[in-house]
């Protein structure tokens, strides 16, 4: 039941030829034995370690106790084998050959496990919001399963998939970053990579440092309209939107590192792309971004009620409605005045993935207090501010330690504090 083994004999120059269509592990051993890199010994050794590697690979994925799934066992040993030689001698039957000499045969099986779950813990596409973090989990043991009948070809087409969504996702982290906004917080948004690019190059066109909000992305393109000189719907014998976009141009950041230059030049020319829409002046930003399909998600704010509210200067009980989403119980509160203080977009409602995120925020930036009492001053109702005031005040006194505390790694005290005095919808379900 082991892999098939050349016969210790001298393997015929032709039987190499033969066998180019079997697994590469088939290929490199009888490449190995031919010209003597692999002898006698090795060979024995490998026959020893393949019902072992059969056994334990048929365990893990269902039971050694069942014919076909030492059957399978057999086949996913040999795919495994064959992958990480392949993955590291490139294709080069003699540098496999002497990987089989050098190296034991179950370490080469582990070896391609190891590529495998690598893998499946790489992002699938570049949307943040349908990617997990924390790598390889049991929970992925079904997928691996699946991925050690595959055939190399299919895992060098998924490597290439997968890598240019991460390569994605990593510039358009480190251009967030460049603006203020780091990893968890575009975890918490969920947006495609591809639109935060957009909109952060955008942003650096206009002069602008700050990753915006709707009311800072209306005035970005407002300001790329006023550069392009189309600030207002273009009088008669003005330049139409498409010759002005033909001579208007984004650039990449210039600090922006080599790894990313690739990725963000392609995003770039999407970009360059829009511009004839982007600087049409006859067309309302709202309607253009928010409300025609082939725009939809495809450039990126930051969502901050408090900010629209002062930008379109509502009266306090509306602005304090609005933020409050009309919910007026001690944890909503807190969990709003929580998020000011955090320096985080005011919610009233936390998921369990956006307390965690918040947890983080206060432990790497730090609390700060002042602005949550600064903004009840601002934005509450005269007659509560009092009242909210000592509510803060009270969970502040008793919760600071905790959410700042650096011994609780896992996040569990904090987390169960938030649980009991906040607003966090559980994992299950809970409020809308």
């Amino acid at each position: 039941m082991s892999p098939t083994m050349p016969h210790r004999s001298a393997v015929a120059p032709s039987a190499v030829a033969l066998h180019d269509a079997r697994p590469f592990f088939e290929k490199a051993l009888h490449y190995g034995v031919q010209h003597g890199l692999i002898n006698s010994a090795r060979l024995d050794a490998i026959r020893a370690d393949a019902p072992k590697g059969m056994v334990q690979i048929a365990r893990y994925f269902g039971s050694e106790y069942l014919r076909p799934e030492l059957e399978k066992a057999r086949a996913r040993l040999v795919n495994l084998v064959s992958l990480s030689l392949e993955h590291s001698s490139g294709g080069d039957l003699r540098r496999a050959a002497e990987a089989l000499r050098d190296h034991s045969f179950l370490s080469r099986s582990k070896g391609g496990s190891d590529l495998l779950k690598a893998l499946i813990a790489m992002p699938q596409n570049s949307h943040f919001g349908m990617n997990e973090r924390g790598g390889f989990t049991d929970k992925h043991i079904p997928l691996l399963g699946d991925w050690t009948l595959r055939s190399i070809a299919e895992y060098r087409a998924e490597l290439m998939q997968r890598t240019a969504a991460a390569q994605v996702i990593d510039a358009a982290v480190w251009l967030a970053d460049e603006l203020g906004l780091d990893a968890d917080d575009l975890e918490d948004a969920a947006p495609d990579a591809e639109a935060v690019i957009r909109t952060v190059l955008l942003t650096l066109a206009t002069g602008g440092s700050r990753m915006p909000d709707w009311v800072g992305f209306e005035k970005t393109i407002a300001a790329l309209r006023r550069q392009a000189g189309g600030g207002n719907p273009p009088a008669k014998g003005k330049k139409s939107p498409a010759t002005r976009a033909a001579g208007f141009t984004i650039a990449l950041p210039p600090q922006l590192p080599q790894a990313f230059v690739e990725v963000v030049e392609a995003v770039r020319q999407s970009i360059l792309a829009d511009l004839p829409r982007i600087l049409d002046a006859s067309v309302p930003v709202r309607k253009l971004f928010d409300q025609t399909p082939a725009f939809i998600g495809r450039y990126f704010w930051i969502e901050d009620g408090l900010s629209e509210v002062d930008h379109h200067d509502r009266s306090a009980s509306e602005a304090w409605h609005q933020l409050t989403g009309g919910h007026s119980d001690d944890s909503s509160l807190l969990t709003l005045f929580l998020g000011v203080a955090a320096g985080a977009a005011p919610k009233t409602l936390l998921t369990e993935k956006g307390a965690a995120t918040l947890v983080r925020k206060i432990r790497k930036s730090g609390l700060q207090p002042a602005l949550a009492r600064a903004f009840i001053r601002d934005h509450a109702p005269l007659a509560n501010q009092d009242d909210y005031a000592d509510l803060w005040e009270g969970f502040v006194e008793e919760a600071q330690a905790t959410l700042c505390s650096d011994r609780d790694y896992e996040l569990k005290d904090a987390l169960a504090l938030l649980r009991r005095e906040c607003n966090v919808k559980p994992s299950a379900g809970g409020r809308g």
